[in-house]
């Protein structure tokens, strides 16, 4: 069973990332390397990606005849954001729930857990037809 995990991230969050020691940062990135490494060895890792701050995000929206409408984005009013995802293969939705918990007790600002929350959610397949 494939499953999205989620990463959410808030604008306060993410700023207060600049407040990390240098230390805390590179611990950060290193447990990600770790448990993505851990989740490859295993065979339970389909993809893996951070993604782009909001302030580089683009909506596109199809205008009349297809061409592209582009506008400058998440919305203001948006309180979370999409800060990276996790793609896995696992035997059961459980597992995936545990990784999940793995990835949201990242160490933060003096190791503390950042407790980011990831949503989990099964992908889907197409119907046989």
């Amino acid at each position: 069973m494939k499953f999205m995990l989620i990463m959410q991230g808030t604008k306060a969050g993410w700023e207060s990332m600049y407040t990390w020691a240098p230390g805390d940062i590179r611990a950060h990135i290193a447990f990600m390397k770790d448990l993505n490494a851990q989740l490859t060895k295993s065979g339970e890792l389909v993809a893996a990606e951070g993604l782009d701050v909001p302030a580089n995000v683009k909506v596109v929206r199809a205008q009349k005849g297809g061409a592209p409408a582009v506008t400058d984005g998440p919305f203001p009013e948006a309180k979370e954001f999409l800060a990276g995802f996790w793609i896995v293969d696992c035997e059961t939705p459980e597992r995936a729930l545990q990784i999940a918990a793995r990835a949201s007790g990242a160490p933060g600002k003096g190791g503390a857990p950042t407790n980011f929350p990831i949503e989990v959610r099964q992908v889907m397949r197409a119907p046989e037809v």
